[in-house]
Parts: structure tokens; sequence; C-alpha cells
């Protein structure tokens, strides 16, 4: 899978920390709301000396009305969320990952689209999400985001004035290798903006962060949709913040907040030398023997 790589060299032996933030949300059907929303949250971080804000998956839209998404959705160029949000970064100075938005594409599909904004409102890099949640969890409980969503086709490690980060989006989190190439190709920092099903979160959400910090020696950085949202779905919440060595440093609970954290960024090579699993990949044949006979009779 290609990486698109747009790190840059943060130079010198300065000390490298980041101040990063989660916004945790609970986005409704109404686009125009769940902007101000996210922009009260985001403020609020930025007061607190965040640099990194970061929100989640679909943070301007949750509607699971058949075709909803396609009907309210707009080309990049004219997404009132992006352009609300690049003004924003800029006003305040920081550096926004917005989570994802749902951006208008061909034949009634939209792309899950991940941005990231810098500190003069520009766009410095875009992530597609690549896997797309095609589930049934239970009679009721079925997701099919291939009705509504393309496919994203690369990876991507985009350059913060103080670290390389990572894009991803929630059900890429079930995929190690993505991870583990991001971490390859140089990224400090994976964020992994959600919107994670109540069910599935609770079983899984802890322990799927930790181990994607654990086998990358990457800081995870994961805002969440939480609560029972107007659309009918209940998303799990608790956004993180997990450090290289695997440990919680900062959680939300199960209400719209901001969650903060300061990343000392020296913690990712101290974690790879630790345990230098990255360097340590190999090829190897699969083989899968037919039973003896012996073992058959």
């Amino acid at each position: 899978m290609p990486i698109s790589n747009v790190i840059k060299d943060t130079g010198g032996d300065t000390p490298r920390k980041l101040r990063v933030a989660c916004v945790q949300m609970r986005s409704t059907m109404d686009v125009d709301a769940n902007i101000e929303a996210a922009s009260v949250l985001i403020r609020e971080a930025a007061g607190q000396g965040v640099e990194l804000v970061a929100t989640p998956e679909m943070t301007s839209l949750m509607d699971h009305t058949p075709g909803a998404l396609y009907a309210k959705s707009h080309l990049q160029a004219n997404d009132p969320a992006l352009a609300a949000f690049r003004a924003l970064a800029a006003e305040l100075e920081i550096s926004l990952l917005v989570g994802s938005l749902h951006i208008r594409e061909a034949q009634g599909l939209c792309a899950n689209r991940s941005f990231l904004i810098d500190a003069a409102g520009g766009i410095a890099a875009t992530y597609d999400k690549i896997h797309r949640f095609d589930v049934q969890l239970s009679a009721a409980n079925v997701h099919r985001e291939s009705r509504d969503f393309t496919t994203g086709e690369e990876a991507v490690v985009a350059a913060l004035p103080q670290a390389s980060l990572g894009m991803t989006v929630c059900y890429d989190v079930r995929f190690p290798h993505l991870h583990r190439d991001l971490a390859k190709a140089g990224a400090d920092i994976i964020a992994v903006p959600a919107a994670f099903n109540s069910v599935s979160g609770a079983a899984h959400w802890h322990v799927l962060l930790r181990a994607r910090a654990i086998e990358t020696g990457c800081f995870v950085i994961a805002p969440a949709q939480c609560g029972q949202h107007e659309d009918g779905r209940k998303t799990f919440g608790h956004s993180l913040i997990v450090n290289p060595w695997g440990e919680i440093v900062a959680e939300a609970a199960d209400e719209p907040c901001v969650v903060a954290a300061t990343l000392d960024l020296s913690e990712v090579e101290k974690a790879r030398g630790r345990i230098p699993a990255l360097t340590h990949d190999r090829n190897y044949r699969l083989v899968t023997p037919a039973p003896s006979r012996q073992a058959a009779e």
C-alpha cells in the first residue's frame, strides 16, 4: 500500500514536547449545530494551551437515514464544515485534525475524509478511511459503510511542526499492519478519530488502542463520538491519549468534553529502543500441511 509521506525535518536536538487534546462529541443530524458544538470545544482546548486539537470521526454529521449523508454532503471545495474549521484553526493558531467529514464523491457515495489543518488554516494533509465497517453485530445493529462511503487507497504520514502524524479513522484500528507501516514511515503519533459502536467499544476500544501504541512505539490520540445520537446510534466515547509504552495518559468518560495531555516525544525513541520490534520483521512462508494418512485413519 502506498504511503503519502509529507514529513518535514523538525531539526536540532531541542526536546520535543507537544500539548494535544481530544474533542469528544455527540454529533447530531444537523450540520450547522455540529460545527458550532465542535467549535466551542476546540476553543476550549485552545484555551488550555493545546497545539494540536483532534475531533472525532463524522464530526459534522451523524445521520444513518438512507441517502442522508450524500444529500447533505458537498464537494471538498464547498464544504461548510471544512471552511469553518480552517478559519478557526487560523484564528486560534493551532494545528487541527478534523477526524472526518463526509465529502461528496461520485455515484452517490462520500469519502470518509480526515483533514489535518495547519495553524495558518491551510490543508496540510488529507486521508480517506481505508477500511469500511460492514458488520452485523445483531439483528438490529447493522452497519454498512460501503452503502455510503468510498474506499481510501493511500496511507498518510503528515508533518506537524514538532512531530509526524499517522492518519487513520475508526475501524482502521483493527488492522495492525497499517499502523506498523505508518510507524516505519516516520510517525511519532497515530490519530484514531472514531465513532465506535457502544457494544464493540466496551469490549475492544481500550485494548485495541493500547495494542497499536505498544506495537508501533507511537503515541495514540483517539477522539471519539459518545452517547445516544439523534439518528439512533449509540457510541462508546472514552476518548483516549495513550503513550508509546501502552499506558493511558488521558481518558474521557461518556459525555462531550475535552481531554488534554502534554506528549514528551522522546518517549517514542525510548519505547522503540526498549522493544525494537519495528526493526525485527522478517519474510516467511505460510505452510498449511495436509493431515497425514495415519492421523486421518
